[in-house]
């Protein structure tokens, strides 16, 4: 099993005195009483809420503004996408990782636009998961098997990697041909925040219009597209 990381490895004793701070959210009490039952072992880790729908979890990431969010895929009023998508909006330093038991790409693909800062199966063993809720409060990201299809390049190219995951959402956005009013109803975002990351991530590809750094994106992915994706994930049929 592949795993994309792009930070250091965070040791337990690296951290600080003050636990994780993390948000369970599935509609399945088992699965949440065993997570919590793992990071309930651990010093470092504490859950401060549980959420077992869309609309639980937006309120409780507001009110309780948790590090991390364990947040599943499926739920019975939406998607774990939604709940991902306006998260910053109402807890800007709270972080998500996406729990599923499936590999697809194109929830893939959906939790990467809307600032995921992972995608696991549900298949991954506890102390992976506890190591990966780490990493990522502390500013890395974990993405479980991930096909190399257009999301890839990112970390290769240059211009690219010095984009935080909230940039790139958005330069795929733009790639897309979409306005800044457009990819603000979106990504739960005001205009005005849209703009402020627009102008950032034209900065640090050192480009001067939109359109330059969305054909740079393109010229990237299309590179590196692979033919066929690994067979253990589910390609979507696009229309």
């Amino acid at each position: 099993m592949s795993v994309e990381l792009d930070s250091p490895s965070v040791g337990t004793s690296e951290l600080t005195s003050d636990p994780i701070r993390v948000l369970l959210v599935d509609d399945h009490p088992l699965v949440r009483s065993a997570i919590r039952d793992l990071i309930d072992a651990e010093s470092d880790l504490a859950v401060v809420a549980e959420a077992g729908n869309v609309t639980e979890a937006i309120r409780r990431i507001g009110f309780d503004e948790p590090d991390v969010v364990l947040l599943d895929l499926n739920l019975p009023d939406g998607s774990g996408i939604d709940v991902c998508n306006r998260a910053q909006a109402v807890s800007p330093t709270t972080r998500v990782i996406i729990l599923t038991g499936f590999a697809d790409e194109a929830a893939l693909a959906a939790a990467r636009k809307a600032g995921a800062s992972g995608f696991i199966l549900k298949r991954v063993n506890g102390s992976d998961l506890l190591n990966r809720v780490r990493r990522v409060a502390h500013g890395g990201t974990a993405f479980d098997d991930a096909p190399e299809d257009d999301l890839a390049g990112y970390s290769d190219d240059r211009l690219l990697a010095r984009l935080t995951a909230r940039e790139r959402a958005i330069l795929e956005l733009i790639a897309e041909g979409k306005t800044n009013r457009e990819i603000a109803d979106e990504l739960y975002l005001a205009e005005k925040t849209v703009k402020n990351y627009v102008s950032n991530l034209l900065m640090k590809m050192d480009m001067r219009h939109r359109a330059g750094a969305a054909a740079h994106l393109v010229r990237i992915q299309s590179a590196y597209r692979r033919q066929y994706p690994p067979s253990e994930w589910r390609r979507s049929r696009r229309r």
